[in-house]
């Protein structure tokens, strides 16, 4: 159904600048595939070959001049201090908790610190002990702590550490008591999955290729198992396609090994990718040492099970939207695994969607949203009665239960201008009191007085679409407000409520924050999200510019003042909202954005999104990919908005062509005057924890919108 035709032609871009960087100049190439009787060109064809000379070479130079056009401007390198100063008063930050035999182990940052070390204490009171620093374990290297599994007696733990937010893991083992690494070491690795019960080995993901750039270093991935002291060559592969074919596991997925001490008598495995809906099996614990396991299906697919699943002894709890488009939690046991007979634990609720569960000793504790604020419930396992939780204030809540044989868990809350605020929580008597791990955040009396709207908005279909607004206390709805739109849509995940330093630090400046909850997210259940699927994608982006032309209509900002922004799979909302309505914003940030959905199952890690977004090989998916499609609608002639595109030199996830075909067609093609700019981050991925890299990261982009949108903090230099 492919046809390909290719000729070199060459297109000069120049612009001149005197003693500095110029944008360099962008060739095209005559690339045209036909697929199912439509041709679809890509003259940019040649920016995918990311790994030849001429291509970095045009990534090098376009950041040059990007940051040659960033230097020039006020406001930049003072919202980074701010940042920096923020991050100071904050009190240590303690993250990815776990505990095994009474030791527990965590990632803890403290104020100013630039990444998190890893650290183990023996009980709650124990004597605080560092185990990693990932800033001074190789000397000229950046590294980040990517997980840390400790054996389940405590004594060990795997350490997986990255580079410069590749994502890729080396993993070593560690003796927890002499803190000494063996000489145990893996790469490349996608992380490790648990220790075998007998604490000898571990399960981890292997891949091919560290190589991010390369289109098949994520195919065929495997589960492998490494027995301590044994040579990496010699591990096993216990669970892929190659080890069983007759399960007939997609190469673009990864497979997975999980074992529970809340459920010991068994083995589960299972296939990840972006599908929501759940694919797993299981067997006896007892043939974890045979040649072959005789897997059986716990779920497929069809059973439409999501958002999560728990096995406590024989007891299989998960969530489903199978006749309940807001979810219902129910159960099974592994004794008859008959999803259509399932027990309903908590049934779908008319006004609110089911997000997710876990499990203490004796309860289950569920948590609903209404869309904005969670609201929590306890299932006890014993009565089989469930309760409403009382909680101090509004807000998206998080639960972490890091011992399941006791009731107690950490339970945090945060909303967009209340900061994240965690408390011990016990499940049995709901008492509420002050955490034993993170202390109450700390910010200025300006960071107090932000006020917060939530309105709905009528889409183009007549759909209602909830809009949360961010403004500064004292706003004049003159339409004067520089405003900076975020939005996401993409595979049911909910833009929930969560105090952003970042943003908030511009709202407090006089900006207007505005986040749209459209379609492709689930806040109003699955149907939400199919509405912004695939085929319904466009739903996504048209929610997106209903929410804008609101914003200016309620004179919360104006299209000279508006700019809108999406990162990774929000790159395709921004990119098409750009280009279906370039008169409605004077700038926007496509950042690390999928903005060539055409083209996006040729990368890394673009095979394993199919599910998501469709399939070039699908007569209606290649249609709807086309329409997703930033780059094949940029129209020349056009005067588009001023817009910087990010990318990440080592991400994982969106290779850096993507973003930076959308940089060239733009460059190209827009008649507004407006710069375009192709901020390449040579020190990044996605995303990194290093928060100097971070900061700079998004104090580039914030600078640049702020002053195309005329922000008086954010201009030239003179």
């Amino acid at each position: 159904m492919k046809k390909t035709f290719i000729l070199i032609v060459n297109l000069s871009l120049f612009i001149s600048t005197f003693g500095q960087p110029t944008l360099p100049a962008t060739r095209t190439v005559e690339i045209t595939n036909t697929y199912f009787g439509v041709t679809y060109k890509d003259p940019y064809r040649w920016l995918e070959s990311i790994e030849k000379p001429e291509v970095e070479t045009w990534f090098r130079q376009q950041a040059d001049y990007t940051n040659s056009v960033l230097n020039t401007l006020k406001g930049r390198d003072e919202l980074i201090a701010e940042w920096k100063n923020l991050d100071k008063l904050q009190p240590p930050r303690i993250r990815a908790i776990s505990y095994e035999n009474g030791r527990f182990f965590y990632r803890k940052t403290m104020p100013g610190e630039n990444v998190g070390k890893l650290y183990y204490k023996q009980g709650i009171n124990g004597l605080e002990s560092l185990l990693f620093d990932p800033k001074n374990y190789i000397k000229g290297k950046t590294l980040t702590l990517e997980s840390a599994l400790p054996s389940y007696d405590g004594k060990k733990i795997v350490i997986g550490y990255s580079e410069q937010g590749a994502e890729i893991s080396t993993l070593k083992v560690m003796d927890v008591d002499t803190r000494k690494f063996s000489t145990d070491s893996i790469y490349p690795s996608q992380g490790p999955m648990n220790w075998t019960f007998d604490n000898k080995g571990f399960f981890y993901m292997w891949i091919k290729s560290a190589d991010s750039k390369d289109p098949e270093s994520r195919l065929n991935s495997k589960t492998k198992l490494h027995v301590l002291g044994t040579s990496v060559s010699a591990d096993g592969d216990f669970f892929s396609n190659a080890s069983y074919p007759e399960l007939k596991i997609d190469p673009s997925v990864y497979p997975f090994i999980s074992l529970s001490e809340d459920s010991k008598s068994y083995i589960f495995s299972g296939t990840g990718s972006v599908q929501p809906e759940i694919n797993q099996y299981y067997a006896p614990i007892g043939q974890l040492n045979s040649k072959k396991i005789q897997w059986k299906q716990l779920c497929t697919p069809a059973d439409m099970l999501v958002r999560g699943l728990s096995v406590i002894g024989d007891d299989v709890y998960t969530i489903t939207h199978k006749n309940a488009k807001n979810y219902k939690l129910i159960a099974t046991n592994l004794q008859n695994t008959d999803w259509s007979k399932a027990e309903t634990i908590s049934k779908e609720k008319p006004d609110q969607t089911l997000e997710y569960f876990i499990n203490t000793k004796d309860y289950l504790l569920i948590v609903h949203s209404d869309g904005i604020n969670n609201h929590l419930s306890k299932y006890n396992l014993k009565t089989k009665i469930t309760t409403s939780v009382k909680l101090p204030f509004q807000g998206t809540i998080g639960i972490s239960c890091i011992n399941t044989k006791i009731n107690d868990c950490n339970l945090g809350i945060t909303s967009w201008n209340k900061p994240y605020t965690e408390f011990n929580y016990n499940a049995e008597n709901d008492l509420l009191t002050p955490s034993s791990f993170n202390k109450p955040p700390v910010y200025p009396a300006s960071y107090k007085d932000l006020q917060v709207q939530e309105v709905e908005v009528k889409g183009h279909d007549g759909a209602m679409i909830p809009l949360s607004i961010i403004f500064k206390k004292g706003l004049k709805m003159d339409g004067k407000n520089p405003c900076l739109l975020d939005g996401y849509g993409a595979y049911g995940i909910s833009a929930t409520p969560y105090f952003d330093v970042l943003g908030n630090a511009l709202a407090v400046k006089g900006a207007v924050i505005a986040i749209p909850h459209i379609r492709g997210g689930s806040e109003k259940g699955e149907e939400w999200y199919k509405a912004g699927y695939k085929t319904t994608k466009p739903n996504t982006w048209k929610d997106f510019i209903s929410c804008a032309e609101y914003l200016v209509a309620k004179g919360f900002t104006s299209p000279a003042k508006l700019a809108g922004t999406g990162t990774s799979a929000g790159g395709i909302l921004i990119s098409r909202a750009i280009t279906e309505r370039p008169d409605l914003f004077a700038a926007a940030i496509c950042n690390v954005g999928c903005a060539n959905a055409l083209r996006l199952e040729f990368g890394a890690n673009g095979p394993v999104n199919i599910p998501e977004f469709g399939t070039v090989k699908d007569s209606v998916e290649c249609k709807a990919l086309y329409e997703m499609d930033g780059v094949q609608h940029v129209v020349k002639g056009t005067k588009y908005p001023a817009v910087i595109c990010v990318g990440g030199w080592n991400d994982p996830r969106v290779v850096a062509w993507q973003p930076g075909k959308f940089a060239a067609a733009l460059q190209n093609g827009s008649t507004s005057g407006k710069p375009v700019l192709m901020k390449v981050n040579f020190d990044n991925g996605h995303f990194t924890q290093d928060k100097n890299v971070t900061f700079a990261n998004f104090a580039d982009q914030f600078a640049f919108v702020m002053w195309q949108c005329g922000h008086p903090d954010f201009q030239l230099k003179k």
